[in-house]
């Protein structure tokens, strides 16, 4: 099954006899726009979204509150599965997520359904600004609400790193800091207490997995990318970001290439929540 789908590909399932649902997760990290304002998902996807989308919210449905867990640890399956079946989520439908940015909270929602059983999801690559057939209002969805759907989420075994499983990680096979470069080396860090990686994670940054457009690139090339990390499907694989939201963009990335990984959900921000935990900083992993 591909993770992902194009704009054309998804105006021809729309218009099929098996339609997906569509998923709109717009959500922005930085806490607050030029207005001063935080960023409001609600409002963008009630001025114009793609026919027929339900929206989701990123801090509420697709994460639990932050915590010594981190800023966006995993969300209650109860509340999860609630948010999935009131937008049409069932288990023999499938299902298009995408956001106003690159996709990393299209991801987020892609790892989280996937995770839990779900076996067609995909992202739109490029996300809304790939789009180029109508959008419609919130006013206009509202005369049109899906029906509920029947999906009940079943974590699946294996998929999820904890603080001490990504730790090990590091050391017996490949763990991927997807944060930019200047954050994994602790030269800056804008959100988080501390500075730097956890000891033996390599940096590969979520922005160099898409061209200029913001879609992805060829799986060939995402392969070689990952190859000369050592990331390969013949040994385990982990991704971890700050507070495992853009991460999921790069168990995406490397589902394209081909390469399976887990999801260090908790990611910088719960393993600095902890000051006993080693921290290294600069460009070597340890």
């Amino acid at each position: 099954m591909n993770a992902i789908i194009s704009a054309s590909e998804l105006a021809d399932a729309l218009r099929s006899e098996r339609p997906p649902v569509l998923l709109d997760v717009r959500w922005q990290l930085s806490t607050a726009a030029a207005s001063g304002q935080p960023f409001d998902g609600r409002a963008a996807y009630a001025s114009g979204h793609i026919p027929g989308a339900v929206f989701v919210d990123l801090d509420r449905e697709l994460a639990s509150a932050p915590g010594p867990r981190g800023r966006h640890p995993l969300p209650d399956l109860d509340v999860f599965g609630a948010a999935m079946r009131r937008a049409g989520v069932s288990a023999g439908t499938p299902v298009v997520a995408y956001d106003g940015g690159i996709g990393w909270a299209a991801a987020r929602a892609w790892w989280l359904l996937r995770w839990t059983g779900h076996p067609d999801v995909r992202v739109l690559d490029g996300g809304l600004s790939a789009w180029d057939g109508p959008l419609e209002t919130e006013t206009e969805t509202e005369a049109s609400v899906p029906a509920e759907g029947d999906f009940v989420p079943k974590p699946a075994e294996g998929a999820v790193l904890d603080a001490d499983g990504a730790a090990a990680l590091a050391r017996s096979g490949v763990l991927l800091d997807a944060r930019a470069g200047e954050r994994y080396r602790g030269e800056v860090e804008p959100i988080d207490p501390v500075g730097g990686h956890i000891p033996g994670a390599l940096s590969a940054p979520t922005s160099d997995n898409v061209d200029a457009d913001g879609r992805f690139r060829p799986a060939a090339e995402l392969r070689a990318r990952f190859g000369e990390l050592g990331a390969t499907r013949d040994v385990p694989v982990g991704v971890y970001c700050g507070s495992g939201v853009s991460a999921a963009h790069e168990v995406l990335a490397l589902e394209v290439a081909g390469i399976p990984a887990a999801l260090y959900v908790g990611s910088w921000s719960e393993w600095t929540s902890d000051p006993a935990r080693p921290v290294a900083v600069g460009p070597d992993p340890q």
